[in-house]
């Protein structure tokens, strides 16, 4: 069994914690347009100020860190899924370790799957752990831990707050955006159809279609700003959930699943500058080197 602390591990805001609602702030002007489209339709039937409108949008942002609302919500809008039978159990055998090692209660945490051909896992909100079906399927009881606890090392160092924070307020961006696109071929057709013999109404259809399509890209490419700036914060957390990781007695663990990545054709250090802007990772050689390191620096007492 790892060696940890005999206290049960807090929850510690630490500094990438922090640096996560960089991110975050770059979303808020697009988001307070975003909802603005929302309030104006709320106000044709029912007034309500708009600063009160967009406070009460942000405090429903709460409900997506209790437990309840994560298995049935947010696992779904991140696209995850129920553990089966199979895999509940894989994925609870190598969870009580990790909890008991952190004098945890497993049940204070709901683990998810996404189905996925690459070994990936991640956490989001106050309590959710979603791992791969392919992680599932192929790591060991074993390395499992360690990627289990690589994200119990998000959640405890709050890394999840701003990120799921920011997941709530990228919907209504998206909804719109998606909402000018449609327009914007509306717009198209209508053009081609009606005023496709009048060069003035055909000029002022193209000109409403272009604005819409500005303004849907205008949106779109905030959340991208967001995203590049939540990449490089991430990197930083990443790095320091895997210290936590080692501290844990799960350093081992971590890092064959981290050399699994690597044989599989991933993980790799992007060579261009724009590739390295979308990667949410940081290199696995490169932690798998931070690891070593750590490892190397423990008392023989820690290492298994």
């Amino acid at each position: 069994m790892p060696r940890t602390d005999r206290l049960q591990r807090q929850r510690k805001v630490d500094g990438y914690a922090v640096a996560a609602i960089a991110p975050l702030a770059a979303l808020v002007p697009a988001w307070l347009v975003a909802i603005a489209g929302f309030w104006w339709i709320l106000v044709q039937f029912f007034y309500v100020p708009y600063p009160v409108f967009a406070i009460l949008w942000l405090l429903l942002a709460g409900l997506l860190f209790i437990r309840s609302v994560q298995r049935v919500v947010l696992q779904r809008l991140l696209g995850a899924r129920t553990p089966t039978r199979s895999e509940r159990d894989s994925m609870q055998r190598a969870w009580l370790d990790v909890a008991q090692a952190n004098h945890i209660p497993a049940g204070k945490f709901v683990l998810a799957v996404i189905d996925s051909d690459e070994l990936n896992a991640f956490a989001s909100g106050g309590h959710l752990v979603v791992v791969s079906s392919f992680a599932i399927e192929h790591l060991s009881h074993e390395d499992l831990r360690g990627v289990l606890a690589h994200e119990l090392s998000h959640h405890l160092g709050m890394h999840t707050v701003a990120l799921t924070i920011g997941q709530w307020l990228t919907l209504p961006i998206i909804v719109l955006a998606h909402i000018g696109f449609r327009l914007q071929n509306i717009a198209d057709a209508a053009t081609h159809t009606f005023a496709s013999k009048s060069v003035a109404a055909s000029a002022f259809g193209k000109t409403i279609s272009g604005i819409i399509t500005i303004i849907s890209w205008l949106f779109l490419s905030m959340i991208s700003l967001s995203q590049y700036i939540g990449n490089f914060v991430g990197k930083g957390a990443e790095f320091k959930a895997d210290e936590l990781v080692v501290k844990m007695g799960f350093g081992k663990e971590l890092r064959h699943a981290l050399r699994i990545v690597l044989d599989n054709g991933h993980g790799e250090r992007a060579s261009h500058w724009r590739d390295r802007l979308v990667t949410t990772h940081p290199p696995a050689r490169t932690r798998i080197a931070r690891i070593d390191a750590q490892l190397r620096q423990m008392p023989d007492s820690n290492r298994r």
